[in-house]
Parts: C-alpha cells; sequence; structure tokens
C-alpha cells in the first residue's frame, strides 16, 4: 500500500492560493513547492542519518529514527497517514523476514558449533587441492558466507589461513585475501544471510532469483578478489604467518565432526528449496501440484526451519544438545536484534518516502539525465556502507531508499537488489569492524590491509556489479 503522507498545495499552502485581489489562482503554481519541501526534506533524513553514525558515532536504530520521526514535522506532512506509513512499514517488512532471519542465525550457530564449517573448508581443499589452497579457501568462503557473519567464519578458518601459508611457503595476504573478500560478497550479496535477506524483503524481490541470480555475480566477484590476492597485493605484502598456528588444521578430532554431507545439507538444501520454488512457479500453472508443494516447500520460514533441522542432526556430544536447545537460540537471537530492528526502520523508512514526490523526483532527474537507473541504488549502498563501516546497514539502506522509486525507474526488486548489495562491499577501510578483525588476526599493517583486503572488496564488489548490470541488459532481472 502506498500511504499518501503530503498534504496538496491547496491544504498546505491555502493562503498562495488565492491572490490579494481574491481570485483564485491556479494551484500548478504552487504544486512545485510541495515537491521542493519533500526534495528537501529527503536530503536532511539522508544526511542526519549519516551524520549521527559517522560523527556522533550513535547507534544505528537511533541514527535511523530520530531522521524519521523529525520528517514527520515538515510543512506539509499529513502526520495520520505518516503514522500509518511508519507502523505499516515497519511491521509489513519484518512479517515478511523476521523469523527468517532468526533460523538463518540459528543455523550460523549450529555450523560453527557442530565442525561443519572445518568439514566444508577441508573438502574444498581435497577438491581443489593442497598446492591450490587460495583458491580452495575462497571458494569455501563463497560458500560459508551465505550462512556465516563474514567475521565468525574468518575467525574460526584463521588458524587454517596461517598454516597453509606456513606449509605453502607464501605470504599471509596472498592466503587470505579471497577469503576475506568471497566472505564478504556473499555475507552482502546472497540470502538468507540477514542483510541481503532484509534488503530483498524491503524491495519485494524473490528469494529465489535474488539466491541464483546472486549467487552467479557473487562467484564472478570472488573469483576476482582470489586473482587479487594471489597476483597482485599479495606478493607486494612481505607479512609472514604466525608461527603460534604452525600446524593447525581440523583434523585433529575428526570422530567429533559431521559428515561432508551433513556438513553442507544445512546450507545447500534450503537454498535449493527456496531457488526451486521460483523456478517451478515460472515453469507450471497456478494450481498445478508441483506449484503447490514448492509454493510451501520454498517458503523461506520453511526452507530454513529444514535447515535448522538438519544442522542439528549434527550435534555429537550430549553437552552440545543442552546448549542447542538454549544457548545457541539465545547467541542467535541477539546477532539478529539489531538486524531486525534496522529492517523494520528501513521498512518505515521506505513507506514513508513512497508517500512523497521525492522519490518521482530523484527518478526523474535520472532518467531525463540518460543515466543508467541501475547505477541509484549502487551508490546508495556506497554512501551507506562508506560512512558507517556496515555491510549490512549499507544493504539496508540501499533497498529501504530505492524501494519507494522501481516503478519510476523501470528497474526489478532483483536488479535493484543486486546493485545496492555490489556497492555496499565496494569500500573497506578502518570504519569497518571486518576490516578490523581481518587485519589483526593476520597481522598485516594498516596499509597493507587496507591494499590487500580493501582492494579485494573493491574488485570484488564492482566485477559483481558487472555482472550484475550485464544479467539486467539481458534481461534475466
Amino acid at each position: 500500500m502506498r500511504w499518501n503522507i503530503w498534504l496538496s498545495p491547496e491544504q498546505v499552502l491555502p493562503d498562495l492560493i488565492t491572490k490579494i485581489n481574491g481570485e483564485p489562482m491556479d494551484p500548478s503554481t504552487a504544486v512545485s513547492m510541495s515537491p521542493t519541501v519533500s526534495l528537501i526534506g529527503f536530503a536532511i533524513v539522508i544526511f542526519l542519518l549519516l551524520f549521527l553514525i559517522a560523527k556522533w558515532r550513535w547507534h544505528v536504530f537511533f541514527a535511523l529514527l530520530i531522521p524519521i520521526l523529525l520528517f514527520g514535522i515538515l510543512p506539509g506532512v499529513q502526520q495520520t497517514n505518516f503514522i500509518d506509513a511508519f507502523e505499516s512499514g515497519f511491521g509489513n517488512t519484518l512479517g515478511s523476514i523476521g523469523v527468517v532471519i532468526v533460523l538463518g542465525s540459528i543455523i550460523a550457530e549450529a555450523l560453527k558449533h557442530t565442525g561443519a564449517i572445518q568439514v566444508i573448508t577441508r573438502s574444498m581443499v581435497n577438491l581443489i587441492g593442497e598446492n591450490r589452497m587460495p583458491l580452495a579457501l575462497t571458494l569455501t568462503g563463497f560458500i560459508i558466507g551465505v550462512a556465516i557473519f563474514s567475521d565468525v567464519a574468518f575467525v574460526i578458518l584463521n588458524p587454517l589461513v596461517h598454516s597453509a601459508a606456513k606449509s605453502m611457503g607464501v605470504g599471509i595476504a596472498v592466503m587470505s585475501t579471497g577469503l576475506v573478500g568471497a566472505l564478504q560478497l556473499t555475507h552482502a550479496i546472497v540470502p538468507p544471510t540477514p542483510g541481503p535477506l532484509a534488503a530483498a524483503a524491503l524491495l519485494g524481490a524473490d528469494i529465489g532469483k535474488t539466491i541464483i541470480f546472486g549467487s552467479i555475480a557473487c562467484l564472478f566477484g570472488s573469483l576476482s578478489c582470489w586473482l587479487w590476492g594471489v597476483y597482485v597485493a599479495g606478493p607486494r605484502i612481505k607479512t609472514e604467518a604466525s608461527d603460534e598456528f604452525d600446524g593447525s588444521n581440523f583434523d585433529d578430532d575428526p570422530e567429533h565432526l559431521p559428515s561432508t554431507l551433513s556438513s553442507y545439507t544445512p546450507i545447500v538444501i534450503p537454498i535449493i528449496l527456496i531457488g526451486a520454488q521460483s523456478v517451478v512457479s515460472l515453469i507450471f500453472d497456478e494450481g498445478h501440484i508441483l506449484r503447490t508443494v514448492f509454493s510451501y516447500l520454498g517458503w523461506p520460514v520453511m526452507a530454513l526451519s529444514v535447515g535448522v533441522w538438519l544442522a542439528y542432526r549434527n550435534i555429537k556430544s550430549e553437552d552440545a544438545r543442552e546448549k542447542a536447545k538454549d544457548e545457541w537460540v539465545e547467541a542467535a537471537l541477539r546477532t539478529s536484534a539489531m538486524i531486525l530492528v534496522v529492517t523494520g526502520l528501513g521498512g518505515s523508512l521506505s513507506a514513508i518516502l513512497r508517500g512523497t514526490p521525492a522519490v518521482d523526483f530523484i527518478a526523474m532527474m535520472f532518467t531525463d539525465y540518460g543515466l543508467p537507473t541501475i547505477l541509484l541504488p549502487f551508490v546508495i549502498g556506497i554512501i551507506g556502507n562508506l560512512i558507517t563501516g556496515s555491510t549490512t546497514v549499507g544493504v539496508i539502506t540501499a533497498a529501504s531508499l530505492s524501494a519507494p522509486m522501481l516503478g519510476s525507474l523501470g528497474l526489478s526488486p532483483e536488479a535493484a537488489m543486486l546493485a545496492g548489495a555490489s556497492g555496499s562491499v565496494i569500500i573497506k577501510y578502518v570504519n569497518s569492524s571486518y576490516f578490523w578483525v581481518c587485519t589483526s588476526l593476520t597481522k598485516l599493517s594498516v596499509a597493507d590491509a587496507v591494499f590487500s583486503y580493501g582492494g579485494a572488496t573493491l574488485v570484488g564488489g564492482i566485477v559483481s556489479f558487472a555482472v550484475v548490470c550485464s544479467m539486467w541488459g539481458l534481461g534475466w532481472i
């Protein structure tokens, strides 16, 4: 629903509608004033949001809430519709993905504690070969970044990164750069990771299509990160692996680890179910038995519930079973809380802006100047991440601000979501917590980390966006 929160010029400026001599003015002379005020308000909201985070270091929850509340007192805003738009935007957004985000976080906890990440990594090394460890780790990051927060995954894999660098006789940047980039790309682009999942909900994107085409873009982007690390950044950085991880591997206690198949299924099966639902809906007519079955099995809540069950089947010890009942769920809820409230406020902001003339003005500016409309969410994603340092906030900001303009821009929800997500990883530097996690664990200098890890996400984001643009140009998304 589009709430019209903006009063008409006749309601806002009654004195201007009538000339001094009492003759009525043409209302069209006043129409331009309302879009101007709404456009100024739009700009103030964005500036204040970024200022509160970057300058005053406010939490993103208040940094989003305060500008939204101030927007509600601008001249011309109809407060009743404003409140309705705020509440419906918040509720509708969380109603579609709130449970899914929590379920995804529970899967991540289970993968971390059951050792599935170690098994996936070892299987990828066996497939690619010990002598191609940087590529194996990059592809591992491409896979597990879908389910695990990138900083958590890197902490778990860090001992193997050092050990592999030692055994191959290469610098730590050669071994780690592709992994750092790949983890960040899938974390930003491919659902059911919380950030892209929330963005897809805000834009109304088909999650199955987003997974399929986002994975394609992300694979090319991840490979470009590997190339950057092995052939460009890595050879120029002399930092060696740390001796404290010498000989570290994931085979110390293999009897307590799940099988390779069991390790992959909590990630792969939900993705297959969600993707299959989108494919089946394109092939079969409404009412077909397969379409009915997969509309339920591919419903993200159902698909990720299956993923939780599969992840819990990997529990080996009685102690872990007890923790899985309570501690893992509580940890997942703590992880999900910030994403949920930020996503809800993003939905409110999107619903509010959709009811103003500003969004049409911005969209017309792009079309009038002949700019590719897909650049708009991409640039917003870059700015959101640049200022806040958070990929998740960058993805959600791009989706929140792009959603009201989709109709005017002529963009599909999937194209807008993937473009904004690609932009949100472009710049990773000292204001990013993920940057500091990777830098401190690999013991690179800040300058070397900016060149290696920042360069990887820059190249990976640009390549991913180029692939998204190609798919958009071909009419795939």
